[in-house]
């Protein structure tokens, strides 16, 4: 087994060891979240805790870990009388994020339930974690059922397996930890909400402590042993100080008043549930354990919220994670101070007196998701000119080209649902009908490889003609390997959405660019729900660009839009060319997900020999390869050309203008996409 980094040589990230020290002395906490971008320590700093958890006493033998003071009386191991406990180090589990459910939660054997009555199990990952630390890497491309599971067992402590009416159950209580690249797509906020703590990390842009991670780093890969025993004394003191804080973590007060503070916090941000005010408690508690006291200050208040609340707040992708400390400090002021608060314990995630500024942090306003700039350019809230004829010379305060400052979305609305028609296979999601591992049962068929969903029926139907040759006697039914049928499903699948977004200088009008801006927001904002991946393609000038390569983070590909540029010409067959080229490479990597173009434009092509002839090639290229597509008619006025729907038919797609977009629209339901290949 290799020798994991020490958490004491750690450089910097005071608020990822904080939440994970305070889920170490209290996991009632309920975990925590690590968002952060790519090489931030956030693997490593999870990996080293293991190593300062307490020891755990077992049952010898249990597959199950169950405590011999206090076994589970329905373990599957069980009946556990008089166990004499050993101790073991304690747990981390890594849940890979392409394991399947039965590697998740266990896995039951139905052909011996079904023919002996034997509940033969196989424990899955949760048992494995029970009483240590379950950690997730890249959680929010976990998919959704295996979240569901997940979650459902750190909230009720118990990981309970069902097929066909056989059930086993087990404890699986554990430390839940998810880390996350915001890049690559987020959790939903119903799932950010199950998490008890989140804190974001970001690389230091101070030169002397980049220098000391990447001296510590080389030192630890040239000797790893050495390097851990350099670290063994801060090591061995943090231990101690977490034994010490969990033993004195019942006897921590939490006043009224402090409890009004708590509620008062919740309720000026606007939190949804109550769970956020039971975790701020929680965590309050702990801190005031971690800082050796017995009663909780305002100030252990103030730190659990920034932990506790950021996260909760979300309520689409696009809000940036924070809180409005300014706001905080004055509603703990309202609610009034508890008694006995000095505020002169700050807790400090390292044990080492506070001296290096750390002390926890979690005050400073969290990096954008995305590492973007979201700064509003200026001149993007109305003072850019208005846009002139294209060829025209550019107006004054024009950037050179003819192209205008980035214009604001307008709001978002709720969209009507876009499907890419016939039954797929790819990643469960919410879009288009596919085959899936969950979802309603449509027929029956011969497993491939192991049983993961019994159709009892069917099994029954091609056991019983054999039953008296296999010389059945009584009333149980002999079945066999070959009996056992697997029901298939049929569910929804995310797909690949990719935009193409006309940036040109006929859709630069400011309104109209808002409104379309506006519309593809709420695009994306549909596809984040339906779980999907994005891309973004614009085009403007003399050429296309990939503004976004295919991704899950659509607030990437929001904070992209917010930023485009409009003006010049109209290279529409660019625009569609690049996407082609983009959804040939989408395919090589990813077969199963199935894309949908979506193309934003009035229709409108120039530049260059016979433009418009050139987009309508381009049109059926995407539609012989068999690509569903809608074109979404941004053509404006009160004289149109009905370009657009000409493109929609080169494409063999459908056309919706931007008031057929909308869900509450009254001017016609948008169901299925028309797919390429079909009567045109």
């Amino acid at each position: 087994m290799s020798t994991p980094y020490p958490f004491t040589a750690i450089v910097g990230q005071d608020d990822l060891r904080l939440g994970l020290l305070l889920n170490a002395v209290s996991p009632a906490v309920g975990g925590v979240l690590v968002r952060g971008e790519k090489g931030t320590a956030k693997s490593t700093a999870v990996r080293a805790l293991a190593a300062l958890m307490p020891e755990v006493p077992v049952v010898p033998g249990c597959r199950f870990s169950c405590d011999p003071a206090s076994p589970d009386p329905a373990c599957p191991d069980g009946p556990h009388a008089e166990a004499v406990g050993v101790s073991r180090p304690a747990r981390t589990v890594e849940l890979p994020v392409g394991a399947s459910e039965d590697r998740l939660v266990g896995a039951l054997d139905i052909e011996r339930a079904l023919s002996e009555g034997v509940k033969a199990f196989e424990p899955g990952l949760l048992a494995d974690a029970h009483r240590g630390i379950l950690y997730v890497d890249e959680v929010n491309l976990l998919h959704d059922h295996l979240v569901d599971l997940l979650l459902d067992a750190a909230a009720m402590g118990a990981s309970y397996v069902e097929r066909e009416g056989v059930s086993v159950r087990h404890a699986a209580r554990f430390l839940l930890v998810g880390t996350m690249n915001p890049e690559e797509g987020e959790l939903r906020p119903q799932l950010l909400d199950r998490f008890g703590l989140t804190v974001e990390v970001s690389a230091s842009r101070d030169t002397d402590e980049r220098v000391e991670v990447v001296r510590r780093r080389l030192a630890y890969d040239d000797d790893p042993e050495g390097f851990a025993a350099r670290w063994a004394e801060e090591e061995g003191a943090l231990r101690e100080r977490i034994a010490a804080a969990r033993v004195l973590l019942p006897r921590v007060v939490l006043s009224d008043g402090v409890l009004r503070q708590i509620a008062a916090t919740c309720a000026a941000f606007e939190v949804d549930g109550m769970r956020a005010d039971i975790v701020m408690a929680r965590t309050a508690t702990a801190l005031a354990a971690w800082a050796g006291r017995e009663e909780v200050t305002a100030d252990d208040v103030r730190q659990a919220a920034l932990l506790a609340l950021p996260h909760r707040r979300r309520r689409n992708p696009f809000d940036a994670p924070g809180l409005d400390e300014d706001k905080l400090d004055q509603t703990l002021d309202e609610a009034g101070p508890p008694e006995n608060s000095d505020g002169d314990d700050q807790p400090d995630p390292d044990g080492g007196g506070g001296d290096d500024g750390g002390g926890g942090g979690g005050g400073g306003v969290p990096p954008q998701a995305d590492g973007e700039d979201r700064t509003p350019p200026q001149g993007s809230e109305g003072d850019a000119p208005s846009q002139a004829p294209e060829g025209t010379p550019d107006a004054p305060g024009r950037p050179a080209g003819g192209e205008q400052q980035p214009v604001a979305a307008a709001e978002p609305f709720r969209t009507k649902m876009l499907s890419v028609p016939g039954l797929g296979e790819g990643a469960a999601g919410r879009r288009s009908r596919a085959r899936t591992e969950h979802g309603r049962t449509t027929g029956a068929r011969r497993p491939q490889g192991a049983l993961t969903k019994l159709h009892l029926a069917a099994t029954v139907q091609a056991a019983a003609p054999h039953q008296r040759a296999r010389g059945r006697a009584g009333r149980g039914l002999v079945v066999r390997r070959d009996d056992l049928r697997q029901a298939t499903r049929e569910g929804r699948e995310g797909n690949l959405v990719l935009f193409v977004v006309d940036a040109s200088g006929s859709m630069a009008a400011r309104q109209r660019m808002s409104a379309v801006k506006g519309a593809v927001l709420s695009l994306l904002l549909d596809a984040y729900q339906r779980r999907d991946k994005v891309g973004l393609v614009t085009f403007r000038g003399k050429e296309a660009e990939v503004a976004l390569p295919p991704t899950s983070s659509v607030d990437a590909a929001a904070a992209r839009l917010e930023s485009l540029p409009t003006g010049g010409r109209t290279p529409l067959a660019a625009g569609l060319l690049k996407a082609h080229d983009v959804l040939r490479v989408e395919r090589l990597r990813d077969p199963s997900r199935r894309p949908l173009l979506v193309v934003v434009t009035d229709g409108r092509a120039t530049g260059g020999p016979e433009p418009v002839a050139l987009a309508g090639r381009a049109g059926r290229l995407h539609r012989s390869e068999g690509t569903a597509s809608v074109v979404v008619d941004c053509e404006s006025g009160y004289v149109r050309l009905g370009l657009a729907g000409e493109l929609a038919r080169e494409l063999g797609g459908t056309a919706v203008t931007l008031d057929e977009l909308r869900a509450d629209s009254i001017a016609g339901l948008v169901k299925d996409v028309t797919a390429a290949g079909r009567a045109a």
